[in-house]
């Protein structure tokens, strides 16, 4: 097994064999670790941030994407994505990642022939081969590169090697597109998508950083890590004062605790299989 030395040596290197880059930069640690590389490696001039803000996500992790890839030194790039203008996504099917990628991947490509630069690199790490990933599909039908999978890191190396190189997000909650709080061949509308962004954003401010409101017609599911349950339920005067006024009619709690990927659960094996393949 290589060791975290030899992995990002590889990564180096790798970046090293083009001139000029665009990173899809979404301020998780993935991608931080990527455009910090790719800094160092190429040098500024030679390298584009490139952060897409849309209605699946939330305006405040655009800007705070916009502002550290500009601490880091980068040229930055925002774009909008008008996502809910496709038909598979605004109906949140099943196969609606793979929409929403290839939408973003057409984008990068664009720009990446603006700035005439040689690929587009994406965060994507190993751990994502083993999940249900159909944004890889579009990634591949791009020509895009997922560099940090070809030098076969993991999430821990990822943040292990951005702890040791001063980044301040190692150890950043991942975050995911808010079309995830609902099930799958659910409407998804603006009100919808803002109201759940409204939802976790007055729970983290309560202190549960780790917290998905998933959505059942009028009813908010609030996953946060089993052990803060207890300190959820203590809380449960404010949470449905906040949630009501907020818009839900019932407020619940899950009582198995945050799990990344829940509506997938819905999915088939044999269903996945399908829209990965295509």
């Amino acid at each position: 097994m290589n060791t975290l030395v030899e992995k990002e040596k590889k990564l180096q290197n790798s970046l090293a064999s083009y001139n000029r880059v665009i990173v899809g930069f979404s301020g998780g640690i993935d991608s931080t670790l990527v455009l910090d590389e790719a800094l160092d490696v190429l040098g500024k001039e030679n390298v584009l941030a490139v952060v897409a803000n849309s209605e699946l996500f939330s305006d405040d992790e655009y800007e705070k994407a916009i502002h550290l890839a500009k601490k880091l030194g980068a040229q930055v790039k925002g774009v909008h994505l008008d996502y809910l203008a496709d038909e598979h996504i605004s109906n949140n099917t099943p196969d609606s990642w793979y929409y929403m990628k290839k939408i973003f991947y057409t984008q990068m490509l664009a720009i990446a022939k603006q700035f005439n630069a040689d690929i587009v690199l994406d965060g994507m790490i190993m751990d994502d081969n083993s999940d249900f990933r159909p944004g890889l599909r579009a990634r591949d039908e791009a020509g895009a590169l997922s560099i940090l999978q070809q030098a076969d890191m993991y999430k821990t190396d990822v943040r292990k090697l951005a702890q040791d190189l001063g980044l301040t997000n190692w150890n950043k909650l991942a975050s995911c597109s808010v079309s995830s709080r609902f099930p799958y061949n659910t409407k998804l509308t603006s009100a919808k998508l803002r109201q759940v962004i409204s939802a976790e954003k007055a729970l983290k401010e309560l202190g549960f950083m780790s917290v998905r409101v998933r959505v059942h017609q009028n009813v908010a599911r609030i996953e946060v890590p089993a052990a803060d349950i207890s300190k959820l339920i203590a809380e449960r005067t404010k949470v449905t004062e906040t949630l009501t006024m907020i818009g839900y009619e019932y407020i619940t709690v899950d009582l198995q605790g945050f799990t990344s990927g829940r509506m997938n659960q819905s999915l088939s094996n044999a269903e996945k299989e399908s829209i990965l393949v295509g």
